[in-house]
């Protein structure tokens, strides 16, 4: 296992449906920890068919994380059934409605808000006195590249992934002197259902922004959390980690007629394999 304190405890995991969460949780396993599965539905069984190939505990638990109320009593049914939290990766995350800023309306700001940084706020409150207690502990918040640069016409859920930063940064500050890191980490186009779902010119126009021409993969943000969850990242602190094959980075072309052809060729074509 990669903590220090062998089968002492548990990791939990919001939204372990989809498919990064999907990925964290498979890796989380094969690093030796017990699971608590958080999300609004139960998760597929395929999923804890593969989960129990490495003798794996899991415990799951059905809870809008909209409902504020429900979140500490949903924490500690994952305590009483795995023992304490020492471990929890914060990755449920929506996009509750695509629109300009005028037309954002009170209902749709209200659920980006609660589900993407509320309930992650309610979660590390549930589970950091059991941390404290054994002084050592693993909190990784799941933003996004929105959190940077924006995300045009996703107000709510650029805002709430840039507010997860803030979060971090102070659950480290105030929580680093009893051995917890809180980290975050920013994924930017992965190969997950919902993006492959997109229409193709939105799919196409956003890989020709990426310096690495590819989607992520979701078990390469899913290697990232394992490491942040062990003994070896304990000295990593309130970071944030940018995972999205360089598309933060300034995509103008000032030097080469070649380099934008071909960027516009590939925005008009069809999406590469995630390992082309």
């Amino acid at each position: 296992m990669s903590h220090t304190r062998e089968h002492s405890g548990a990791a939990l995991v919001t939204g372990a449906s989809g498919g990064i969460g999907r990925a964290i949780a498979l890796h989380l396993a094969r690093q030796g920890w017990d699971l608590g599965l958080l999300d609004q539905t139960a998760p597929p069984p395929a999923l804890l068919d593969e989960l129990g190939q490495y003798g794996t505990r899991v415990h799951t638990v059905s809870a809008d994380l909209y409902d504020q109320s429900a979140i500490p009593d949903a924490a500690e049914s994952c305590q009483e059934q795995l023992g304490p939290i020492l471990c929890l990766i914060n990755n449920a995350g929506l996009t509750a409605q695509i629109a300009p800023l005028e037309k954002i309306t009170t209902d749709a700001w209200q659920r980006e808000l609660m589900v993407n940084l509320s309930a992650p706020l309610t979660l590390i409150q549930a589970v950091t006195p059991a941390m404290r207690r054994y002084q050592w502990g693993r909190i990784v918040n799941i933003s996004s590249m929105a959190a940077r640069g924006g995300l045009y016409q996703q107000t709510g859920y650029a805002a709430t992934k840039t507010g997860l930063l803030g979060l971090t940064r102070n659950v480290a500050l105030e929580c680093a002197r009893d051995g917890i890191t809180c980290n975050a980490v920013l994924p930017g186009l992965v190969d997950t259902p919902a993006v492959r779902g997109m229409p193709s010119l939105i799919q196409n126009d956003a890989l020709s922004l990426v310096p690495a021409r590819r989607l992520g993969k979701p078990e390469e943000i899913a290697a990232l959390v394992g490491f942040l969850c062990s003994d070896q990242a304990g000295f990593i602190n309130g970071a944030e980690i940018d995972i999205d094959g360089g598309a933060r980075l300034c995509p103008v072309v000032l030097g080469s007629q070649k380099a934008i052809a071909e960027r516009h060729a590939l925005a008009s074509g069809g999406l590469s394999p995630p390992d082309a």
